[in-house]
C-alpha cells in the first residue's frame, strides 16, 4: 500500500469514524445525556488517533531506522549486511533501491580489491622477469670488463647473449604496454572484410617460415568448403595466432616441436584450431589459463619468462572480434587452442 494511500485512510478514519460513532451514540442513548456522548466521542477520537499514529509510525519510522543503520554501516566501510523491504510503498521502494546501491558498492569494492591484488602481482611479475635478464646482462658486461672474454669467440658469444637478453626485456615491456592499451580500450581496431581462406593461408605461410627456422614441424590444413569472408583486424588477429604458437613453443618439453593449424567452416563461424605436442596443461589449471597474470607454473621458472598475460591478450582480441576462445589439453600429449569468429554475411536488399 502506498504511503499516500495510508495517509488518506488515516485522515478519513479520524474525520469520519468518531463522528459516526457519536451519531450512533446519540440515537442509542437517552436524550439529555450529551456530556456522556461527548466523553465517548473524545475517547473514540483519542483511540483512533493513537492507533493511526502507531500504524503510520511503524510504516515510516521503522524502515527509516533501518536505512539509518545501513547508512552508518556504509560510512564505516561495512557492506556485509542486507536491507529487506517489508512493504510495497515508497519507503519499501527506497529500501530496495538502498539494497541495490549496497550490492553495487560491494561489487565495486571487491573489484577494486581484485584489481589491487592483480596490480601487486603484476609488479611482482615484472620485477622477477626483468631481474633475470638484467642480472645476466650485468654478469656478461662484468665479464667483458674483467677481461674474461679474452677471445673473439667468447666476446661474440657474450655480446650475442647481452643482445638476446635485452630483446627479452624489450618484448616483455611491449607485451605489458599492449596489454595496458587493450585493457583500457585504447587500441583502435581496423576491421576490414577479407577472404578467410586467403588470410589464414598467409598466416600459415608466415608461421611455416618462422617455425622452420626454429626447427619445428608445422602442419596446416584448411577444411573450409568455400571461400568465406570475415570482418577482422588482420594485424590483431595475426597477433592472436602468433601469441598462441609462441606460447606453445615456450612451454614445450619435446625435442621436436610439432604445431598444427586447422581452419574449419562451422556454420556461421570460422573455427581455427592451433595444436601442439607440448607437455599439456593440468585439468585444474585449464579453466584459468586465459585469466590475467595466471601461470600454471607456480614456481615461476625463470627460464620461461613472460608476464602471464599473453593468453589474456589473446582472449581480449578474440572477444573484440565477437568470437570466443577455449582450450583442451592432455598432460604429456599436448594442447589445442580453439577460437571462432563470425563469418561475414551479406544481407540482401529487397527491391521496392
Amino acid at each position: 500500500m502506498k504511503l499516500r494511500t495510508k495517509l488518506i485512510i488515516a485522515f478519513v478514519v479520524v474525520m469520519i469514524f468518531p463522528v459516526t460513532f457519536a451519531l450512533i451514540a446519540m440515537h442509542a442513548f437517552v436524550p439529555g445525556r450529551g456530556a456522556e456522548i461527548q466523553q465517548l466521542y473524545l475517547i473514540a477520537v483519542v483511540l483512533t488517533t493513537a492507533f493511526l499514529i502507531l500504524w503510520v509510525y511503524r510504516s515510516v519510522s521503522v524502515p527509516l531506522e533501518k536505512l539509518q543503520r545501513a547508512a552508518r554501516n556504509i560510512k564505516e566501510g561495512n557492506l556485509d549486511f542486507e536491507i529487506k523491504a517489508e512493504s510495497n510503498d515508497e519507503i519499501g521502494q527506497l529500501c530496495q533501491d538502498f539494497e541495490e546501491m549496497r550490492l553495487r558498492l560491494k561489487a565495486q569494492a571487491e573489484e577494486k580489491v581484485a584489481f589491487d591484488r592483480e596490480n601487486k602481482e603484476l609488479i611482482s611479475n615484472i620485477s622477477h622477469d626483468l631481474k633475470t635478464p638484467i642480472t645476466a646482462i650485468k654478469g656478461y658486461v662484468e665479464g667483458i670488463m674483467d677481461g674474461v672474454a679474452d677471445t673473439p669467440e667468447k666476446m661474440d658469444r657474450y655480446i650475442r647473449t647481452i643482445y638476446n637478453k635485452a630483446n627479452e626485456m624489450n618484448l616483455l615491456i611491449n607485451e605489458l604496454t599492449l596489454y595496458s592499451k587493450i585493457d583500457t580500450n585504447r587500441i583502435p581496431y581496423n576491421f576490414t572484410t577479407i577472404s578467410a581462406k586467403g588470410y589464414f593461408a598467409d598466416c600459415a605461410e608466415d608461421l611455416s617460415v618462422e617455425l622452420e627456422s626454429k626447427g619445428a614441424e608445422f602442419t596446416y590444413r584448411n577444411f573450409m568448403e568455400e571461400d568465406s569472408k570475415v570482418i577482422v583486424d588482420p594485424e590483431q588477429l595475426r597477433r592472436v595466432i602468433n601469441n598462441i604458437v609462441s606460447n606453445s613453443i615456450k612451454y614445450t618439453d619435446k625435442p621436436k616441436v610439432k604445431i598444427t593449424m586447422d581452419v574449419k567452416d562451422v556454420g556461421d563461424f570460422i573455427q581455427v584450431e592451433l595444436g601442439d605436442n607440448g607437455k599439456g596443461i593440468a585439468a585444474k589449471d585449464l579453466p584459468n589459463i586465459f585469466d590475467r597474470f595466471y601461470r600454471t607454473d607456480a614456481s615461476r621458472n625463470s627460464s620461461k619468462g613472460g608476464s602471464g598475460i599473453g593468453l589474456s591478450i589473446v582472449k581480449k582480441i578474440v572477444e573484440e572480434h565477437g568470437g570466443k576462445i577455449w582450450a583442451t589439453s592432455e598432460e604429456g600429449v599436448g594442447t589445442t587452442m580453439y577460437f571462432v569468429i563470425r563469418k561475414y554475411q551479406e544481407v540482401p536488399v529487397e527491391d521496392e
